[in-house]
């Protein structure tokens, strides 16, 4: 988390704990209520001097603001959902916008297996995937450091894999319509759902199956109508 999300953390949580609204707190610090909501957001760059009538007024030490936020730190950031959901592209950003790094977990489990995941699942079937998806996702996890983590589309079915996944990271659920997911793996150049007449019948009965699961997930973002950066921003407040 950079230096600015971290001391958004810390002033809307001692916020919080002073039962402040932020129209207070501005009021107090003499501060304007929407420079204080960017500083909340982390994108409000505060002056030390501001800062510090921020802290006098919240009734905390200035550097108990500016201590690394040490919880949102050690944890990894894990995106779910189907495909065309965004969770490579949005993986790459949120990974650089958190200064973190962005792991895909498929290109593990290729490697792994020492074959493409069309292989994989054609020559040995989904079970043995299962097994080599866990037996990756377990070494990324006890890799050194967190990370932004792109799943599967079906990790959420294999459930011990999914509760590993759960102990060790936030997760993050991608949602979209179904006709989003459908156009953007058409904008991707895949032609394969138009090649199906009853293609977009069984995108619809996929979503039915795995929403309930995807709604396991500690947040819910949903990118419907909106850029990569717009979700990426949603992403980020929701883990602030």
């Amino acid at each position: 988390m950079s230096v600015l999300a971290s001391l958004g953390h810390r002033v809307r949580a001692s916020r919080t704990r002073a039962g402040m609204t932020v129209r207070d707190l501005a009021a107090a610090a003499d501060l304007s209520t929407r420079f204080l909501s960017e500083v909340e957001a982390g994108r409000g760059n505060i002056s030390v001097t501001r800062l510090a009538a921020l802290a006098q007024s919240l009734g905390v030490d200035i550097t108990a603001l500016l201590a690394p936020d040490e919880q949102a730190t050690t944890r990894s950031v894990a995106l779910l959902g189907l495909r065309g959901a965004g969770k490579t592209t949005v993986g790459r950003r949120l990974a650089r916008r958190m200064k973190l790094p962005f792991v895909e977990l498929d290109t593990h489990v290729a490697a792994r297996a020492g074959m493409a995941l069309g292989e994989v699942f054609s020559l040995y079937g989904e079970d043995y995937y299962r097994q080599i998806e866990r037996a990756a996702l377990a070494d990324i996890l006890t890799d050194s450091g967190p990370k932004v983590i792109a799943t599967g589309g079906g990790l959420v079915t294999a459930g011990e894999t999914f509760a590993l996944l759960q102990r060790h990271a936030t997760t993050v659920w991608l949602k979209a319509r179904p006709s989003d997911y459908w156009n953007r793996v058409v904008k991707q150049g895949d032609r394969r759902p138009t090649d199906h007449p009853q293609a977009r019948e069984a995108l619809r009965d996929l979503v039915a199956r795995r929403d309930p699961l995807y709604r396991l997930a500690d947040l819910t973002i949903d990118s419907s109508g909106l850029t990569i950066a717009q979700t990426v921003d949603r992403v980020v407040r929701a883990l602030d």
